[in-house]
């Protein structure tokens, strides 16, 4: 009977343990995540919707120019890159014509009607 108890209470503790991971696990995954946008992505949110319960419409990771499709009004753009990372909105396509600088891990809503693309950069 001793050897029992001892079986089960080992298999307790491995199933505390792994219960303990997966908690571990989806806390630090959730801490990489704001907003719906992942940590080193600039995301874009729909139109007048603020945050959009945490939904972005465009999530962009690369360097470089993304263009845009029938973004029009006000939208909220969120730059969760890291480090010095900075996004741009631009008036041309890939990239070209931008206009002022947005720094890591801020937001700002901005009127998209003249803008075709957003340019995600180093500085």
């Amino acid at each position: 009977m001793h050897r029992l108890t001892k079986k089960f209470a080992t298999a307790l503790m491995v199933a505390g343990s792994a219960v303990s991971l997966s908690i571990a696990t989806s806390a630090t995954a959730q801490a990489a995540t704001s907003h719906g946008c992942p940590s080193g992505y600039v995301c874009l949110y729909p139109q007048s919707a603020g945050w959009n319960n945490d939904v972005p419409s465009y999530k962009w990771y690369t360097y470089g120019g993304h263009n845009l499709t029938n973004q029009y009004g006000t939208h909220r753009l969120f730059n969760n890159q890291t480090g010095g990372a900075v996004v741009r909105n631009c008036y041309g396509t890939n990239g070209t014509n931008c206009a002022g600088i947005q720094r890591a891990g801020t937001y700002y809503d901005y009127d998209y009607t003249p803008y075709n693309s957003v340019k995600l950069s180093a500085s």
